[in-house]
């Protein structure tokens, strides 16, 4: 539980950046199925996560 508690701003950027990530997915995606990260919902998804994690990552006080 600690963890999350330290963590929380980088949990919430992963999250709200997956949610991003597919929603670009769905609506602009890829028509010729050729761009490697939004021709697939699993590949759009994660990156989401991975960059709205490191964003707010960036603002996280270090204790």
């Amino acid at each position: 539980m600690n963890l999350i508690k330290n963590h929380k701003l980088t949990i919430i950027g992963a999250v709200v950046g997956a949610i991003g990530g597919y929603l670009y997915y769905h609506y602009v995606g890829c028509a010729s199925g050729t761009c490697p990260i939004t021709s697939k919902p699993l590949n759009s998804t994660l990156y989401g996560a991975v960059m709205g994690g490191l964003l707010l990552n960036i603002f996280q006080k270090e204790s």
